[in-house]
């Protein structure tokens, strides 16, 4: 390599060199979250204090997620880990071995019920979530904890918006019947005075057999149920099925486990607002 393109070869690697380290050090707080609804809260109530790495890539299914050596490696480096104990076996298990006292599990803010993890369809638990990380993050970064609460109230403001909106928009409904493709929605169901019927069960993994297929449909029917919900993330096979069964029509539901190109919106707020609207024509709502 002639002299004058290897120092320009040179240069440009101590540049990127210097620029990482930069990134590292840029004095914000290094963060990790497990999966999209907590890398949301995240990066809400931590502002431009921190700097936050989703460990669920857009567009992956959470429930199936497995981490790199890498990823999980990097863990090490984080000062606050933001997951749900039991929801991800890969994360509970590098949280444990690279990052235990960084762990802020929100199991308890989310007030789980049963084996439902699926507690941010519920703006309200996810509300709580929301100021349990902010407390968290002021007593990690105490220069930067008004903020921190701060930013935990105004996202909570946000979110008690966004429930006032969801029980208006749901308050007079045909149907209170909610035929979902998994039993994710069971939280949004019961804030709202809907009853949840999943195809699958709390795993979109766990296919039903040929007879309960042909139950749920024919629950579908009995109760007069014109809307069949898929989900963002998972197969329409199952959900379109009993729809053909039962004569009803499909349409989409976003889970929220992850935002992609694809999403009805650009954050969890903007695409809860299409979830809504998307139940509103399905549940024929007025």
């Amino acid at each position: 390599m002639r002299p004058a393109v290897l120092l320009a070869a040179c240069a440009a690697l101590l540049l990127a060199g210097c620029a990482s380290a930069g990134a590292a050090n840029d004095g914000r707080m290094p963060v990790s979250a497990a999966f999209y609804p907590l890398q949301f809260v995240a990066e809400r109530v931590g502002g431009e204090h921190v700097r936050v790495t989703g460990l669920t890539k857009p567009g992956v299914e959470p429930h199936d997620l497995e981490l790199t050596p890498r990823a999980v490696g990097s863990l090490a480096k984080a000062r606050a880990v933001v997951y749900l104990a039991g929801f991800q076996a890969a994360v509970d298990s590098a949280v444990r071995t690279q990052a235990a006292d960084a762990g802020v599990d929100v199991t308890a803010a989310a007030r789980l019920e049963g084996k439902d993890p699926h507690f941010w369809l519920d703006p309200t638990r996810l509300a709580d979530v929301a100021t349990a990380v902010g407390e968290d993050f002021a007593r990690r970064d105490p220069a930067n904890a008004a903020d921190y609460r701060a930013n935990a109230a105004a996202l909570d403001a946000e979110l008690a918006v966004l429930d006032t909106e969801f029980r208006t928009g749901l308050a007079r409904c045909r149907t209170r019947e909610l035929v979902t493709g998994h039993a994710a929605f069971g939280y949004l169901a019961q804030r709202y005075g809907l009853h949840q019927e999943g195809v699958a069960g709390m795993s979109p993994d766990i296919e039903p057999d040929a007879a309960t297929l042909r139950d749920l449909s024919a629950h579908v029917r009995d109760a007069g149920v014109s809307t069949v919900y898929s989900e963002s993330l998972v197969s329409p096979a199952l959900a379109q099925t009993v729809a053909r069964e039962a004569g009803a029509q499909v349409a989409v539901l976003d889970p929220l486990e992850g935002i992609t190109d694809l999403s009805k919106g650009r954050d969890y707020l903007e695409v809860m607002r299409a979830n809504l609207r998307t139940l509103r024509a399905g549940q024929v709502c007025s």
